[in-house]
């Protein structure tokens, strides 16, 4: 029986945070069609800029890509990895394999402002809550369910745990 070649190593992308990031969502690793156009969370199908636009009051989604980092800054919102690097056949988190973590303590060294971690999703918060427990770091941490097309609990469930990520950027409720 042959053996299916060996995944190509997968990287991250640098973080988008700057001194003003209250908030920093941590994903796992970036998926094929994001490593492809080097956009984070580019599958159309994935819903986090949908969750994050209605978490900032934002039409994210209609926005160039660059704009939404923009927007994302603008209103305190931070993004990175957990994952600085990891062999993977295909996107999900399950097949991660041999990974290599972010430098998460020393992005948040960098963030004076910030209030909060959050996680997007379960292999992201596992990996990142381990890496957090062997630094330094204390600071209030945030489980979001995943904004993958993998984990299928309806839309409105997810947006109302992202939601809770307003109390630490200083967002109003919507009327």
């Amino acid at each position: 029986m042959a053996t299916s070649p060996t995944p190509d190593l997968k990287r991250n992308f640098p973080p988008v945070a700057d001194a003003q990031t209250r908030v920093l969502v941590l994903g796992s690793l970036p998926g094929e069609v994001s490593l492809a156009h080097q956009q984070y969370y580019a599958h159309p199908q994935n819903r986090f800029w949908h969750l994050v636009g209605e978490v900032i009051g934002e039409p994210l989604p209609s926005l160039p890509y660059a704009a939404r980092l923009a927007m994302l800054r603008t209103h305190g919102v931070g993004l990175w990895d957990v994952v600085a690097e990891a062999r993977r056949e295909g996107s999900l988190d399950s097949n991660i394999r041999l990974h290599a973590g972010s430098d998460l303590a020393g992005l948040i060294a960098t963030l004076p402002s910030l209030r909060a971690v959050a996680f997007n999703g379960g292999t992201a918060a596992r990996i990142g809550q381990r890496a957090l427990a062997q630094s330094s770091v204390t600071m209030p941490v945030v489980l979001l369910p995943s904004s993958s097309p993998a984990y299928t609990i309806p839309y409105v469930t997810k947006r109302d745990a992202w939601l809770a990520l307003r109390n630490w950027l200083g967002t109003k409720a919507s009327a």
